[in-house]
């Protein structure tokens, strides 16, 4: 069942889910605006039983004490994953009854927001925090990039994954802009706080600044990037942001006369709060 959605808005988007008789749809916890009286609410650990995540109806797939036991231990996982990643450790579900319904949901940036259409054969990647709402056969996950792209890459360490069939919405800061690294050569660098979400099938990475002589020094202290760059390469789609949470961050310190991007920003800058 396909989710009928509109996304409203412009500084500040929103989406307006209509739901059939029945029909359920996901958020993480604090995405929820408003809902139809119709519309039932219902707050859960588990991963949707739709996806293959979370609870089985009448404690199916495994039977008594034992299938019992499994589906607590796969809720511990997922909560597990959620909080070492920083994410909310639950999620709200929303179920039309007695008739079609509305539920509203918005991100926690200013910024644009984007339905993403599952069709089972390829997953979708999002940095942290981006993920919205989604139908219940969309399973969420976590996805750990491990060796140097990790330790390098920041903001790109931890990523949400999104699998199955149906419709996902993710929000993200400023204005999107859609590329695909094979219109380019087949690989584009990007500020690391911009990638919003990319489809399964590119390759993401964390490249040095320059190298270490001295014009690479001068990028990595002046240039505002720091020492790395993300890296996406491949044949697929790719959502970019136009603003970063650091530097909105370092925009209202500024603002608030405690300005910590410091006066050459880059290598020298740190973090706000």
């Amino acid at each position: 069942m396909t989710l009928q959605q509109e996304i409203v808005g412009n500084a500040m988007q929103m989406a307006v889910v209509n739901l059939s008789p029945g029909q359920t749809v996901y958020c993480e916890a604090g995405k929820f605006l408003f809902k139809t009286t119709n519309v039932t609410m219902e707050t859960r650990l588990s991963g949707p039983p739709g996806a293959g995540g979370g609870q089985q109806p009448g404690g199916a797939g495994g039977g008594g004490m034992g299938g019992m036991l499994r589906q607590a231990m796969g809720t511990a996982m997922q909560v597990g994953q959620r909080a070492l990643a920083g994410e909310s450790l639950a999620f709200q579900y929303f179920t039309s009854t007695g008739g079609e319904g509305t539920v509203g949901f918005a991100g926690v940036l200013p910024g644009e927001m984007r339905a993403l259409e599952l069709d089972g054969t390829r997953a979708w990647f999002a940095e942290k925090d981006a993920f919205v709402a989604a139908e219940s056969s969309v399973e969420f996950g976590i996805a750990f990039q491990g060796g140097r792209t990790g330790r390098s890459g920041g903001e790109g360490f931890i990523l949400e994954k999104f699998t199955g069939r149906g419709t996902v919405i993710i929000a993200g800061a400023g204005n999107f802009i859609d590329l695909n690294p094979a219109d380019f050569g087949g690989r584009i660098e990007v500020d690391t706080g911009c990638v919003v979400a990319f489809e399964e099938g590119i390759q993401y990475g964390v490249q040095r600044v320059g190298g270490l002589n001295r014009q690479g020094l001068v990028n990595a202290v002046f240039g505002g990037e720091g020492l790395s760059l993300a890296t996406l390469e491949g044949n697929g789609r790719v959502i970019l942001q136009s603003l970063t949470i650091e530097s909105l961050a370092n925009a209202l310190k500024k603002a608030q006369g405690g300005d910590k991007q410091g006066p050459t920003g880059g290598l020298f800058s740190t973090h706000a709060g």
